[in-house]
């Protein structure tokens, strides 16, 4: 059942946000929100790509258990792009509402992103095993937890001042796909069925892409 129900959920997952991506940037002309936009929703849909594709290959092959490495880099490549995908929404903030004179955040931002892929690189992660320590999914995830809590306040702050009814939920978005994705990170391992909340995390993911492209087919 799994090897059916994951691949029909996963792979319209990946076409959907890439295509959308690829919309948002063909009509951005010289707006450039909906640009970093485009790119930021082709990041996502390429990066989960390298751990979405092996995962449903070893659904329909041999199974999960028996492609710790291809899975665990596909992992390591996942979190890196994630990471990335938000520095581009922070950005996207930027351009948007004109925010100009915030070198603070920014700074703030790029050091949360430099510690968090350095932390992805470090080999303690052991992410070609099947037993990857749990210390390090929650030390590498530290930072980016600390990044998704910076962007979900901007967003707030900023739709509810300027009354962006565009954006105005894309701060619950981005709480949703954090508050989705932390149990995996903690307990999954000793409850495989919070494995599960995966799915809702991509949603939100989904949403936030589908409100950029929304924007930018009214707004172009």
């Amino acid at each position: 059942m799994q090897a059916i129900m994951e691949p029909i959920f996963e792979i319209p997952y990946l076409i959907g946000v890439v295509t959308l991506g690829i919309l948002i940037l063909r009509h951005s002309k010289d707006q450039k929100q909906y640009r970093l936009f485009g790119i930021m929703a082709i990041i996502l849909g390429c990066g989960d790509a390298f751990h979405l594709v092996p995962r449903i290959y070893a659904l329909w092959t041999d199974g999960i258990a028996n492609h710790p490495a291809s899975l665990g880099i596909g992992k390591m490549v996942t979190s890196i792009t994630m990471t990335v995908f938000y520095v581009f929404l922070y950005h996207v903030w930027q351009a948007r509402y004109k925010k100009e004179n915030v070198k603070i955040i920014t700074t703030a931002v790029y050091l949360l992103y430099v510690a968090r892929v350095a932390l992805c690189f470090m080999p303690q992660n052991q992410w070609t095993s099947a037993d990857a320590p749990l210390s390090w999914g929650i030390y590498r995830n530290l930072p980016f937890t600390v990044l998704g809590i910076l962007i979900i306040i901007i967003y707030y702050n900023e739709a509810k001042r300027s009354n962006d009814r565009a954006f105005r939920f894309m701060w619950l978005a981005v709480l949703l796909s954090f508050t989705f994705y932390i149990p995996v990170v903690l307990w999954a391992d000793r409850l495989p069925m919070l494995g599960m909340l995966m799915i809702p995390k991509t949603c939100a993911y989904v949403w936030i892409v589908w409100m950029g492209f929304a924007d930018a087919k009214r707004s172009l």
